[in-house]
């Protein structure tokens, strides 16, 4: 459970985080001994949005890690102030200029010791100007027989694009 990513102080009285299983809970915990704080280690939610722009999916290539140099659709976190509906359009217009139209949600995307718990929707382009934004090397579509398997930045991106074409 302990790792560089793990906060070390308790967030509201700063004193330190150690180790301990909170009464009735099943798994170790960091625990604030001065004020009984409880961190929970869970996932971040994140959202992708496979758009299509006449008939072809729209997908970038990553300029950040995790993933450089690697294919995925446009994603990211939620914001605390915009429902998982916002943060797809406005991710996909920070990283391709496109502004969509989500039709349905895909699926969620969820894996054992993943940071992130994805919901992936299928949208439409509607408009915009399509270029990378600054967490892109490019933006490129895609048709179906087209998609660079072998260049996929994420198991999630993988399994998202295989559900969508019933591969």
């Amino acid at each position: 459970m302990m790792g560089d990513s793990l906060p070390r102080y308790c967030p509201r009285c700063a004193a330190p985080l150690s180790p301990g299983r909170p009464p009735g809970d099943r798994r170790d915990r960091l625990l604030c001994r001065a004020c009984g704080y409880v961190y929970y280690h869970n996932p971040n939610v994140a959202v992708g949005a496979i758009p299509f722009l006449d008939g072809r999916i729209v997908l970038v290539r990553r300029a950040i890690e995790p993933g450089y140099g690697l294919w995925t659709f446009p994603g990211g976190y939620v914001e605390i102030d915009e429902s998982v509906e916002e943060a797809a359009v406005r991710e996909t217009r920070e990283e391709t200029g496109a502004e969509i139209r989500l039709e349905r949600l895909l699926n969620v995307y969820s894996f054992p010791v993943s940071q992130v718990v994805l919901l992936v929707y299928v949208a439409q382009v509607l408009g915009g100007v399509i270029r990378p934004g600054e967490e892109c090397l490019e933006v490129a579509t895609f048709a179906p027989v087209e998609i660079p398997w072998r260049s996929l930045a994420f198991r999630s991106t993988e399994q998202a694009l295989h559900d969508l074409l019933k591969y």
